[in-house]
């Protein structure tokens, strides 16, 4: 039989080859290198009999899928371990995760450290017997029977469909329910770590059963590894929920509730810097600031669509507003997760002109939505949260220049923070309102705005807003890890479904598009990602306290008060450090605030009109005169 290779070319195989045999047949060195392959794009495992007239490709550790492959399988390896070393395991599902792999599991009581060390010694003989991947079709009667004892499988198996390919892969003495595929043998898996435990309930569902996840990462190299281990280790130290807590940026208090930080002085200082910087650029390009409630009677989300699409994550209430108190006439509220039905009821508030257009709202909106307490995450992943939202009103021959300047908007506050960044289209998801002229129009308009921008995008088909496909922009930080920030939506739906239109220029009437856009996204996301981003030290315009002054003695007090001033009258935020501590100390607690500028004032200094400056970085920088460092204070308005 003829087979194709990506190359183009035709390669005759024997009838009932495998992906082994083509490996070989192209080469030695491939067969050697070899972990898996497509055929006809699917993902296969090297046992697998390709057909004739099929295209090939081999999977090497140099292809883009290898790592997933290779995590998957060690899933697998970590299950093994833990079924021979405690009789009875019960195993949830191991699926390849970023940067690594977990499985669910329960052994019926916690486990321990020494567990997971013993898990991860076990491993280890696993992989250096090189034991063999083998997979199988089964029925599901099959299935059932090999699962018997298995009732988190037996849930799985029963939930397939009645035409599903059920498939089982052995390696060693364990056997899983798994698609695949996987490498040839455990021996490939050399490079790996167990990092973690936590708990997960089954599905995803709080009112089922709890599991134990282990957490691991694995590489085709010591050097991968170890790199990797180094970069969870720099982040650990730059977590923001513990710099948050030692910077004295915000809190998290049960009694308030989960997901819901309370900002400290420093924190409220840093938000409003932001927003301040923010809302100058906003008003110079052109956008109006709102304000709009927190709270919309329900129709509002019915109208908008919100109730039926998004209410698992909102929180609804209902109040008596009739005069007789009448429970039986209760009307029913719903706490905002999104700005943009305010903004439309604004936009409908008079009647509009094609020259009115494009209108561009914006506000620093604060919505709350209904995450699940296992995913709430410090300031990364709140249930109260501020967007810097806006929404933009224009006819259909301003939409693409209305996205390439958020797009440009999005450049400047990206760069202004030194972070690279990448995009993302995403298209209409299954669950999702609209025509589809529409759609494709919204899709191809996003498309069109990033190749005029200069950016290129990748495809993430079907995972849009219900209402329009969207741009999200992923940024890498200082150690290389991506974030989702910014995103820029177009929707058609609201416009129509709350009837806003505006007068053309020949006297008739046209439905407008709509643009949400938020740049930081969460502003409080933004705020956790710069705390890691900077290791805490945020650059001199954004920190809360610029400069510390530091009397060396008692009697130097009053100047270092008259420098605070001279200081604050240029804009800076200072603190006098005048406590009765060694200045040593002094510095050190200005140190571990980090605190941009650390003055030292003595005789010399007061006598001069001068200050001693010592940055927390490069340490002393010798005198200046209190004037040219003002001027430095000036200059670093942003």
């Amino acid at each position: 039989m003829n087979i194709k290779l990506l190359d183009g070319s035709s390669k005759e195989m024997p009838d009932g080859s495998t992906l082994a045999d083509v490996a070989a047949a192209i080469g030695a060195g491939l067969a050697k290198a070899a972990l898996a392959g497509k055929v006809d794009d699917v993902l296969v495992d090297l046992s697998a009999a390709v057909p004739a007239n099929a295209t090939v490709e081999i999977i090497t550790s140099r292809s883009p899928e290898a790592l997933r492959i290779l995590r998957h399988s060690m899933a697998h390896i970590m299950a093994e371990a833990v079924a021979e070393l405690f009789e009875g395991a019960q195993f949830g599902i191991g699926p390849d995760i970023e940067d690594g792999f977990y499985y669910d599991i329960e052994i019926g009581r916690p486990f321990t450290p020494d567990d997971v060390e013993a898990i991860e010694q076990r491993m280890h003989v696993i992989v250096a017997e090189a034991r063999p991947f083998s997979r199988r079709e089964v029925s599901r009667n099959e299935a059932r029977e090999l699962f018997a004892t298995q009732p988190l499988k037996l849930e799985l198996i029963n939930e397939l469909s009645a035409d599903a390919t059920i498939s089982v892969y052995q390696q060693g003495s364990f056997l899983d329910l798994c698609r695949g595929p996987h490498i040839p043998h455990t021996g490939l898996s050399a490079a790996f770590k167990l990092t973690k435990l936590a708990g997960a309930y089954w599905r995803g569902d709080s009112e089922r059963q709890m599991l134990q996840r282990i957490y691991g990462t694995a590489w085709f190299s010591q050097k991968d590894l170890e790199a990797y281990l180094t970069r969870i280790e720099e982040a650990e130290k730059r977590d923001h929920r513990k710099l948050g807590r030692e910077l004295g940026i915000y809190m998290m208090d049960e009694r308030a509730g989960v997901g819901l930080p309370l900002y400290l002085p420093h924190g409220a200082r840093i938000i409003r810097t932001l927003q301040e910087w923010l809302r100058r650029d906003l008003y110079e390009r052109g956008y109006e600031e709102v304000i709009t409630p927190h709270i919309y009677n329900a129709d509002v989300w019915k109208q908008s669509g919100h109730y039926y699409f998004y209410q698992d994550n909102m929180y609804f209430f209902s109040i008596d507003e009739s005069e007789e108190k009448d429970k039986s006439k209760l009307t029913e509220y719903g706490v905002k997760p999104m700005n943009c039905p305010g903004h439309v009821l604004l936009y409908g508030n008079e009647l509009r002109s094609y020259r009115d257009l494009p209108l561009r709202f914006f506000e620093f909106g604060t919505v709350y939505r209904h995450e699940m307490s296992g995913v709430v995450h410090g300031l990364l992943r709140a249930r109260g949260f501020t967007q810097d939202d806006a929404h933009i009103f224009c006819r259909t021959d301003q939409l693409l220049d209305e996205i390439v300047a958020i797009l440009d908007l999005v450049d400047h506050i990206m760069n202004t923070f030194g972070f690279s960044y990448t995009a993302e289209i995403s298209t209409r998801p299954e669950k999702s309102i609209g025509d589809d002229e529409k759609w494709e129009i919204a899709t191809d308009t996003l498309k069109a705005a990033c190749a005029a921008h200069g950016l290129a995008y990748e495809i993430n088909e079907g995972d849009g807003a219900f209402y329009g496909p969207k741009i999200d922009i992923k940024v890498k930080d200082a150690i290389g890890r991506t974030w989702q920030c910014s995103t820029i939506q177009v929707d058609f739906n609201f416009p129509e479904r709350f009837d806003l239109s505006y007068r053309t220029s020949d006297n008739g009437t046209e439905q407008p598009w709509m643009l949400h856009r938020a740049i930081f996204g969460s502003i409080e996301r933004f705020l956790g990602i710069l705390i890691e981003h900077y290791a805490g030290a945020l650059p001199l315009w954004l920190a809360p306290v610029q400069v510390a002054v530091i009397p060396i003695a008692d009697r130097h007090n009053d100047y270092a008060f008259e420098v605070k001033e001279v200081l604050s009258k240029a804009g800076g935020r200072v603190e006098v450090f005048d406590s009765n501590e060694p200045m040593r100390a002094k510095i050190a607690k200005a140190q571990m605030q980090q605190i941009p500028f650390m003055l030292i004032v003595g005789d010399r200094e007061a006598e001069a009109v001068e200050v001693s400056v010592r940055e927390r970085r490069e340490g002393d920088q010798g005198s200046m005169p209190l004037a040219d460092f003002a001027q430095i204070i000036k200059d670093a308005r942003v």
